[in-house]
């Protein structure tokens, strides 16, 4: 074995290396071991009966069934089929409801009710107090910018030429590239295609309309059999070539989206007096103003991409609870937060999303307790999609003015405390 050369006297009040000085004779444990798994349960992408006896025949010894395979999920189990694989049961996450939050939206124009699923004290409060604030100032203004859910195939060739070549004939093909794409869904269209030339390789932006799906899934089923024809007929054949080559910013937040777009492109503003910030937010317009000031260099010397106070608490809760897919919110939490002082010493504040991954249909949307958050807010099924992207919207600017609002108050720590340590 290799003589380690660990430096434990830079170390000594770290408890990991305290307990490798106590180790040092016994590094074998971190060495591949080939045994068989001593818990081994059955596997099967398919929801059957037997296959969930089977499982909890090994797991019944780890915990209690009833805690995850309760007598409603019993019941409702064979829903989850398509959304889920090896399944054993579901976790209960609280859901706590914010609200009313008045929108005044292109597509969201309403009072709404909005359930947030979480685990974190003082969260539902907070946007609560803010959606509060924003109906008292006659709601927010929200409008749907833009829409686009893209996949970009990636190809390597031998040269620069080559990849001029293979574009000059990429472009000739883009009718052919829609046809094809609507063979595979009823409900998607390709938008639009861009091409991305960087020496011998060549990434291709397909960007789709999901309908009110948040489409994923569908846009990489269409882009896939796009992909497979350019393979075939290409007179121009790479050398490599893969379905995706992680310019979509899919799961990523990247700087891409705050110019253009995926997901659903959303923005939403607020102009609310002074007397309503200090009845509510208990500060000033001003002082409010001040901080989004001082935190946006801050963001800039994090190296953020965007600037804001906290979109993914909002994003996180509301997709759990509506059955969006969660690991968006890595996308989604991108965007940029202002706040400002008007001429009449109101405070102007807005929120810009470009990311936003929503859909009221698909997905997770049909399950049985996450349909009934999207009934709640009166948004679930057809043509409801743009409406709630701007409800989204709208609800982390209800974050932002609460939580800035706590800051300039003093009130952040406090509010934790009282919420989080009952």
């Amino acid at each position: 074995m290799p003589k380690l050369n660990l430096n434990l006297n830079n170390a000594k009040n770290d408890s990991v290396f305290s307990d490798a000085q106590m180790k040092l004779k016994s590094w074998s444990v971190l060495e591949p071991k080939f045994t068989k798994p001593n818990k081994r349960i059955c596997m099967s992408a398919g929801l059957t009966d037997k296959h969930l006896r089977r499982r909890w025949q090994v797991l019944d010894s780890l915990t209690e069934q009833d805690l995850l395979l309760d007598s409603f999920t019993q019941t409702h189990c064979h829903q989850y089929a398509n959304n889920i694989e090896h399944f054993i049961g579901t976790v209960n996450v609280p859901v706590g409801v914010a609200g009313p939050l008045r929108i005044n939206g292109l597509f969201a124009n309403d009072d709404y009710l909005i359930p947030l699923a979480t685990t974190e004290a003082a969260l539902v409060a907070s946007y609560n107090r803010g959606a509060n604030l924003i109906t008292a100032a006659g709601g927010a203004s929200a409008m749907l910018l833009n829409e686009a859910v893209s996949r970009t195939p990636v190809f390597a060739f031998a040269s620069l030429v080559e990849s001029a070549q293979f574009v000059s004939w990429v472009v000739t093909q883009y009718e052919v590239f829609r046809q094809l794409a609507a063979e595979t869904t009823r409900h998607g269209k390709l938008k639009d295609i861009n091409v991305n030339i960087e020496g011998n390789h060549v990434y291709l932006v397909f960007e789709f309309l999901t309908g009110d799906a948040s489409g994923q899934n569908m846009v990489t089923i269409a882009t896939e059999h796009v992909f497979s024809y350019i393979l075939e007929m290409s007179p121009i054949k790479p050398e490599e070539a893969f379905l995706d080559g992680n310019l979509s910013g899919d799961k990523k937040a990247n700087s891409y989206t705050l110019r253009s777009v995926r997901g659903k492109k959303v923005s939403a503003d607020v102009v609310i007096s002074a007397e309503l910030v200090a009845k509510y937010l208990h500060t000033t317009p001003e002082k409010m103003a001040s901080f989004a000031k001082m935190t946006t260099a801050g963001g800039l010397l994090s190296g953020s991409i965007g600037v804001n106070a906290h979109y993914a608490n909002a994003l996180t809760a509301l997709y759990i609870a509506c059955g969006q897919d969660a690991a968006c919110v890595a996308e989604s939490a991108v965007g940029i937060t202002r706040m400002e002082v008007t001429q009449q010493g109101e405070l102007y504040a807005s929120v810009t999303l470009p990311n936003i991954m929503v859909g009221t249909v698909g997905g997770g949307t049909g399950l049985p307790t996450q349909k009934a958050c999207l009934d709640i807010l009166g948004l679930a099924g057809n043509g409801k999609a743009k409406a709630l992207a701007e409800v989204t919207a709208a609800l982390c600017l209800a974050g932002e003015l609460s939580i800035v609002g706590a800051f300039c108050a003093g009130h952040f720590s406090r509010a934790h405390q009282k919420l989080a340590r009952k």
